[in-house]
């Protein structure tokens, strides 16, 4: 019998794999997805969108009004985000504590578990002379309105953009190895450390015995069992949400699967009169960072889509659709990423298959009309010839479904990252948010695993 057994291999479950194991324990890490390395990324767009996330590249909301992204890989999505590293504000921090009760919410409690968090990967900006085109008119669009711009904090190690390197490539993989994802710094430590690890292995439901958890679920085809004394959850908002909701033997919180959200973005593409090639090079490499939009409550992001990805966002059928992907060198693109209300709410079908609802309110409505406008004003003022808004949104960054709280008529999780009924099954993952940051939430994940993980090794002492 295992000491932990961690479900899920993405930020969070890298973490506490390293954390744990560091602490002497034995631990077996549970990905639904694959195994690859540098050297076996599929190497081709269609290959790796539907080998390493989970419905085959795309899930959707349930009035198909979003689609959302996942990866399902060992290492999760840190393997197929871009590793942006940014610590959440006191406006998240404020609002959490109200919502949750939580006290440790606050930027100076968590700042030794950010510290901790970014100890484990080199984290670096991109210098200027590497930005391309699609980043200086992203720069220009913005200075012309008078909002204000940063770089932005990635966690790789050597991307060598001096010698031509492509950002757009680790959509499916580093194939340098240089993105800090968990793949390649906690989980490669823990392994040192004598973690067990089953890939291809999808948990159907949990069930506490009280002197240890059993997971249950199916690898590779074969209904296989999993015993260990307690149960940390790491797979995600929908992952967690879905497992804990299959597993009906559990006394659960009324408040399990709702608040559900994410980071709703919408594209824009702009036609320009001269070559962008957006696709080369780092194509995110600074961001909006305006008091004003956050106040807002939404953002802008200066980012790209492969062939694959534009060809289905783009209007348009036949001769007109070809005669846009023609133009795919001159395109420059910028998304709106809306900080959303928390109302969604994660469900089950008869069949036991995930169904999320995720409607838009007339808040974040206004968001995304605002915010679609500005980009379409701001592209005009940089020199586009046409601009082309997708009407597709994409879900981003899942959060919520378990929130964490002190009151267990309205979380599901407690302030030492515990079922509130089930002391022996940990949650530990951008579930347990109690709303939308407006973050990129990977660093966040990160420290508030570490902080789990000291949690669980103290047997909840602080």
């Amino acid at each position: 019998m295992y000491d932990f057994a961690i479900i899920g291999s993405g930020a969070a479950g890298g973490r506490l794999a390293y954390d744990l194991t560091a602490a002497g324990a034995a631990c077996v890490l549970i990905e639904a997805g694959r195994a690859f390395e540098a050297a076996t990324f599929p190497g081709h767009e269609l290959d790796y969108s539907t080998q390493m996330f989970w419905g085959g590249g795309l899930e959707f909301s349930a009035d198909a009004r979003l689609g959302f992204l996942r990866g399902k890989c060992l290492g999760g999505s840190t393997v197929v985000n871009q590793a942006l590293f940014d610590r959440f504000d006191d406006l998240v921090f404020e609002e959490w504590r109200q919502r949750s009760g939580v006290s440790f919410f606050t930027s100076a409690t968590m700042a030794p578990d950010y510290d901790a968090a970014e100890k484990m990967a080199e984290v670096k900006t991109i210098p200027e002379k590497y930005h391309r085109r699609n980043a200086k008119i992203f720069i220009r669009a913005l200075e012309e309105r008078g909002l204000k711009w940063s770089q932005l904090r990635r966690a790789e190690r050597d991307c060598a953009h001096e010698h031509g390197s492509d950002c757009l490539v680790c959509l499916g993989g580093c194939p340098r190895d240089s993105k800090q994802s968990a793949l390649v710094t906690t989980i490669r430590q823990a392994k040192a450390n004598g973690l067990k690890i089953e890939t291809e292995f999808e948990i159907y439901s949990l069930a506490d015995r009280r002197d240890k958890v059993i997971v249950q679920g199916f690898q590779r085809g074969e209904k296989v069992e999993i015993t260990a004394a307690k149960a940390v959850l790491a797979a995600g908002a929908l992952g967690s949400t879905g497992i804990l909701l299959r597993s009906t033997t559990l006394k659960t919180s009324p408040r399990l699967g709702k608040g559900f959200c994410c980071h709703p973005q919408f594209m824009t593409y702009a036609v320009f009169p001269e070559p962008v090639d957006a696709h080369k090079g780092p194509f995110q490499a600074v961001k909006s960072d305006d008091p004003a939009l956050r106040r807002a409550g939404y953002k802008f992001e200066n980012v790209f889509a492969p062939p694959g990805a534009t060809a289905l966002l783009l209007p348009g059928f036949g001769k007109q659709h070809q005669d846009l992907m023609k133009k795919y060198r001159y395109l420059a693109c910028m998304e709106v990423c809306v900080r959303e209300d928390p109302v969604g709410e994660i469900r089950l079908s008869k069949q036991g298959r995930l169904v999320i609802h995720k409607p838009l309110t007339a808040s974040d409505r206004r968001k995304i009309k605002e915010g679609l406008g500005l980009v379409q004003e701001m592209f005009q003022a940089a020199g586009a010839a046409r601009v082309i808004t997708c009407p597709q949104g994409f879900g981003l960054h899942l959060m919520g479904g378990c929130a964490i709280g002190v009151h267990p008529a309205d979380s599901v999780v407690n302030p030492d990252f515990q079922l509130h009924d089930h002391p022996n099954i940990y949650v530990a993952d951008s579930s347990i948010f109690p709303s939308a940051p407006g973050i990129n939430p990977c660093l966040s994940v990160l420290a508030l695993s570490h902080r789990a993980g000291r949690r669980i090794l103290s047997g909840g002492r602080p």
